[in-house]
């Protein structure tokens, strides 16, 4: 079976956010199976608050860019995918259900290959802008980009960011039935 179809776990935990990118295009195949992977996730009562907008304009990514304190990531990336949600129609769940649309996109870009990353935009007047840049207006919402494309080695010296992850005996917790 193919594996994009069929991950084994290990696929799904070697996947990191990456910034950096080689400047070869994305292919349009891979492109459509990343949006597909975000079409298909599942979201509350299947509402499907999102709407996506593939950004490849060099001026509107570096405009989305300067809106998010870490979102450099989004002016060298080829592709930008912006989300835009509908939180009238979507409800409280529709901010959840669109941030699993966007890992569902970028699980399908790292098991092609791909690098990405997301990136937030606020305050709200930057999520406003970031809006009438992707051409959504209301009850369109866009918080959420996800930078995609080649990976490109990451710049030499320590990263300021924390890696690895905290043992499961620090984040779980089992409730199970008490014997009588």
């Amino acid at each position: 079976m193919d594996r994009m179809l069929r991950p084994d776990v290990s696929s799904l935990t070697a996947m990191r956010a990456h910034r950096w990118f080689t400047g070869e295009p994305v292919a349009e195949e891979q492109l459509h199976h990343v949006l597909e992977a975000g079409r298909w996730t599942g979201s509350a009562r299947n509402r499907q608050p999102w709407r996506f907008v593939v950004v490849r304009s060099r001026a509107v990514r570096r405009q989305l860019a300067g809106l998010g304190a870490y979102a450099a990531h989004l002016a060298t990336a080829p592709v930008v995918i912006a989300l835009g949600v509908d939180e009238e129609t979507g409800g409280e769940d529709a901010q959840f259900d669109a941030g699993r649309a966007a890992q569902n996109m970028m699980l399908a870009a790292h098991l092609q290959g791909l690098a990405s990353c997301p990136a937030s935009f606020f305050p709200a007047a930057n999520v406003d802008r970031a809006g009438r840049l992707c051409g959504l207006a209301g009850p369109w919402r866009v918080r959420t980009a996800i930078s995609l494309g080649h990976p490109a080695a990451a710049p030499a010296g320590k990263s300021a960011i924390p890696t690895g992850r905290l043992p499961l005996a620090e984040l779980v917790t089992e409730i199970t039935d008490s014997p009588d």
